[in-house]
């Protein structure tokens, strides 16, 4: 398929995310100017995040999404030269709304699809959008919770949760707690108000860490109504962040590298920025964080790296549009 570029002769590429929470549309030149990413993202009152309702809520929103990211452009459907989505890893219920909506568009239009995967994109779109040229990047969202760097063509992850994401350790803890999904934001306004530190288990093994012991004890700590929910958050996020902090270091140690970049819905977390940015100034190195915007999900960094592959040479066709819920981020190959 060749492409028919407009006037100013710019690829535009429509990158669609759909791998949990968020239904997001974004419209990135190939320049990286990103014109438009709009984002509809399921929550609750009570009670955590069902993949059906989830996936029911991507096929309400997505049309109206998609209108608001056209009109924020400024272009019309005619205008888009590539269409990407999500294609890994990630709830399949949720995948398969964003790439079937991709299929149609790129049908419709005539254009190009590529499948891109998730992780890779947050990095992407992350070192695309700050000053980062080759950094260890601590990757952190509801399901992952990775320390990666790229080496000997690949991203390889050098650590990692050994049980359940730390996003998810959160909105866990969260719901117990009686809050609403997501989470951790609840859990960080609570922290503020708490007044002294309940020790918790830290459990770093090696490169990884480990959530399942540590949010067990918490909710035993809370039953027991001898802590403060407050108090119990502080302490909470004062201990998963410094266990993060710690195989982020040693990582950034042992590759030899200076920059580390924060990316994933809990890098939004001003005390993880905080905890990480003093632990690169105390070695002599650079912490970069996204605007939240970026950081959460979003369509812009499926946009974006689907341009990068696209303009590196990969092609799909309509009938290998399909999801991959369980692809790790290593296990991507990095050709451009």
């Amino acid at each position: 398929m060749v492409l028919q570029k407009k006037s100013n002769g710019l690829l535009l590429c429509l990158g669609i995310e759909s791998t949990a929470h968020t239904f997001g549309i974004a419209v990135v030149d190939e320049n990286g100017r990103i014109l438009s990413n709009i984002r509809a993202v399921h929550k609750t009152t009570r009670g955590g995040l069902i993949p059906a309702d989830v996936a029911d809520h991507h096929v309400k929103v997505c049309h109206g999404v998609l209108a608001e990211s056209l009109a924020t452009a400024n272009v019309g459907l005619g205008d888009i030269d590539l269409v990407s989505y999500s294609q890994s890893p990630g709830i399949g219920n949720c995948l398969r709304v964003g790439a079937m909506f991709a299929r149609i568009l790129a049908t419709l239009l005539e254009v190009p699809i590529i499948g891109v995967n998730h992780c890779i994109a947050h990095l992407e779109i992350g070192k695309l959008l700050t000053a980062a040229k080759d950094p260890v990047f601590l990757y952190v969202s509801g399901a992952n919770t990775q320390v990666i760097a790229y080496e000997g063509g690949r991203y390889r992850v050098f650590g990692e949760t050994i049980d359940i994401g730390v996003g998810n350790f959160l909105d866990t803890f969260a719901r117990h707690l009686g809050l609403g999904f997501p989470g951790g934001p609840k859990i960080h306004q609570l922290s503020l108000a708490g007044k002294q530190y309940v020790e918790l288990p830290y459990v770093v093994k090696g490169m990884d860490v480990s959530f399942g012991g540590l949010l067990t004890n918490i909710k035993q700590k809370y039953d027991t109504k001898e802590y403060t929910k407050e108090d119990l958050c502080f302490s909470l996020q004062e201990t998963a962040y410094a266990m993060l902090v710690e195989v982020t270091e040693r990582a950034m140690a042992h590759c030899g590298k200076n920059e580390l970049l924060l990316g994933g819905g809990v890098a939004s977390n001003s005390r993880l920025q905080e905890m990480c940015r003093i632990m690169c100034e105390e070695r002599g190195a650079r912490a970069y964080v996204l605007p939240t915007e970026y950081n959460v999900d979003n369509g812009a960094m499926i946009a974006w790296l689907g341009i990068l592959e696209y303009n590196a040479g990969k092609r799909m066709q309509i009938e290998e549009s399909n999801i991959l819920p369980y692809l790790r981020t290593d296990e991507a190959e990095v050709f451009w």
